[in-house]
């Protein structure tokens, strides 16, 4: 069903992008816009993950440069019975963080220095094991892919304002196309975004929690990012839009609501979801021993120390020193 979904999709994408061309240069623009958009496709399947990753400056990251927070999310990996992803850092203020990849075979996950700074170990594992969850769920490609194609077609009503708009186009609707593919285009791309991002939000909470074994850790941590989210910016973010739909909560300000326009669920609706699956799991899942997670103090420090100074981003994190190869 994911392959159907993701097929479906592309087709719409693809259609909305000649429909833009259409208007913008009649027929030929709609041609042209079709070589286009096939070329896309192709590109985006084998590249818009690393599009996605250099975009928001992703720096990648292992066992060495960022040690506790690499084997989180290699714990939760094993826990899902999931290949080891690529993992990123994004040195951004902001707490969020996205996966990418075709497939579970190809996937990365990242996440923001900010996240890592502000969450608890428990609600870093939440948050990871919610991304991992979306990779094990195939989600990843057509949210990429979505990212990549919307972005595009926005892009493409920007060329319709600028050079569109002093054409006599009669195969096309003049100045009529050329607003209607700056206003409607950009608009029937949002839309689709919103229409898989948000019922699988929720599917992706559910499975995390499994994954990670409390869903209160990600209730807690989603309601720390909302509040991250509103009083920072993520300037990449807001210079890609189009890519807002991959976090676990939107980066973009003033999109918090749960309507029409919102490439995500309302943060509280999430949260309630997850309190309601808390009493599914049993007394040993809601509060595991500190040794049987890769997200415990055991295994989050080389000496079994703990303190402030400990984070998912390596043992000077928080102590002000050197934060790794993004700093």
């Amino acid at each position: 069903m994911n392959l159907v979904r993701t097929a479906m999709l592309l087709a719409l994408m693809t259609a909305l992008f000649m429909g833009v061309g259409y208007l913008i240069g009649g027929t030929g623009g709609m041609m042209i816009a079709f070589v286009i958009a096939a070329g896309m496709n192709l590109f985006s399947y084998w590249n818009a993950d690393k599009m996605v990753l250099r975009m928001h400056h992703a720096v990648e990251v292992d066992e060495r440069t960022a040690p506790e927070f690499y084997r989180i999310v290699a714990g939760l990996a094993a826990n899902a019975e999931l290949p080891m992803p690529k993992v990123y850092v994004i040195d951004n203020p902001q707490p969020n963080a996205f996966a990418t990849g075709r497939n579970p075979d190809n996937a990365a996950v990242a996440a923001t220095t900010g996240l890592l700074h502000a969450l608890s170990n428990e609600e870093v594992a939440a948050v990871m094991a919610h991304e991992l969850a979306h990779v094990q769920h195939r989600d990843t490609l057509t949210m990429t892919i979505t990212a990549t194609l919307a972005g595009a077609i926005s892009m493409l009503g920007n060329f319709a304002f600028f050079f569109g708009g002093n054409r006599n186009n009669n195969g096309g609707l003049g100045i009529i196309g050329v607003l209607l593919a700056m206003i409607v285009a950009p608009l029937a791309a949002m839309m689709v975004q919103m229409a898989i991002s948000r019922t699988r939000e929720y599917s992706a909470d559910r499975r995390g929690a499994e994954i990670c074994g409390n869903p209160m850790w990600l209730a807690s941590a989603l309601r720390k990012i909302a509040m991250g989210a509103k009083r920072g910016v993520n300037e990449d973010a807001e210079r890609n839009p189009a890519t807002a739909h991959m976090f676990i909560i939107n980066p973009l300000n003033g999109q918090n609501m749960d309507n029409l326009f919102s490439t995500h669920p309302a943060t509280e609706n999430r949260i309630a979801a997850l309190q309601k699956m808390a009493p599914e799991f049993s007394a040993s899942a809601r509060q595991a021993p500190a040794s049987e997670g890769p997200w415990s103090d055991n295994a989050w420090s080389d000496n079994g120390a703990t303190g402030p100074a400990s984070g998912p981003w390596g043992r000077d994190g928080g102590s002000g020193g050197r934060r790794g190869p993004w700093s």
